[in-house]
């Protein structure tokens, strides 16, 4: 304020948040970083666990790769920040899904599934929770939902578990049952549709329990799939999978196909 009583604003510049890159491949750190940097984020790269664990304490969230050879993984540094500054987010990159989603790190991106796209919208998730406690981010969704994209949008896409309980299904197959996808999420497939388990509930635990691959091209369809006239009918793949917690389970696609 001014002697004369006038109110002079004081305009602060919000600070950009700090980005901590982890991975011993030096040409990701140049690119991940180069990205970010453009994005506007603070960046500060280290190739070594040593060398991440010393700048803990200049960083708003941490993206960390899980394998950085030799016997080492990323988790490690993930342990100590949660020790040391237990509320700054934590993002995990892994080429794998040998580690269930949760647990240490608040978010996993799948290398080769996810894009740098995806790892910018993952920060920007959680820059409103840096100082605050971050919320553990389910992964299923994107993990799944990148499986559906490379089977494409024609294609009907169910992930199960053994006993037929659906974790995912895509649009496509949402929209011919006239529901929306989230109403199929944690429901019984054979308690939905009893005409089905007749034959698919043993189908669905074989693939599951022996990862054999079923197919099925003589199929005039599955019961609970619409078919547009007798000209029609369902080219069915069942192939298993390994479920975001680590369970068996078995991915069932489909295709409308027309009689030749």
């Amino acid at each position: 304020m001014m002697s004369d009583g006038t109110e002079i604003a004081i305009k602060t510049e919000a600070k950009p948040i700090r980005v901590l890159l982890l991975d011993d491949l030096a040409d990701n750190l140049l690119v991940r970083s180069t990205i970010l940097r453009q994005k506007g984020y603070h960046v500060v790269t280290s190739a070594s666990i040593e060398e991440a664990e010393s700048k803990l304490n200049e960083i708003d969230i941490a993206v960390l790769d899980y394998h950085l050879g030799a016997g080492k993984f990323g988790t490690d540094v993930a342990e100590t920040l949660r020790e040391k500054r237990p509320h700054v987010p934590i993002i995990i990159l892994s080429a794998t899904l040998e580690r269930r989603f949760g647990g240490i790190a608040d978010m996993h991106l799948l290398k080769g599934y996810s894009s740098v796209d995806d790892l910018v919208g993952a920060l920007r998730s959680f820059e409103a929770k840096r100082r605050g406690k971050p919320v553990v981010v389910d992964a299923r969704e994107f993990y799944y939902s990148r499986i559906s994209m490379n089977m494409g949008d024609d294609m009907v896409v169910e992930i199960l578990d053994r006993e037929g309980n659906w974790q995912y299904v895509n649009d496509y197959f949402a929209a011919m049952l006239g529901h929306k996808r989230s109403w199929f999420v944690g429901k019984n497939l054979f308690e939905q549709f009893p005409d089905v388990a007749v034959h698919w509930a043993e189908t669905i635990r074989t693939v599951a329990d022996t990862r054999e691959t079923y197919i099925d091209r003589g199929s005039p369809g599955l019961p609970h799939l619409p078919r547009k006239s007798s000209r029609w009918t369902w080219n069915i793949l069942v192939f298993p999978i390994r479920l975001h917690d680590d369970r068996n389970g078995a991915l069932l696609g489909a295709r409308l196909i027309e009689k030749k």
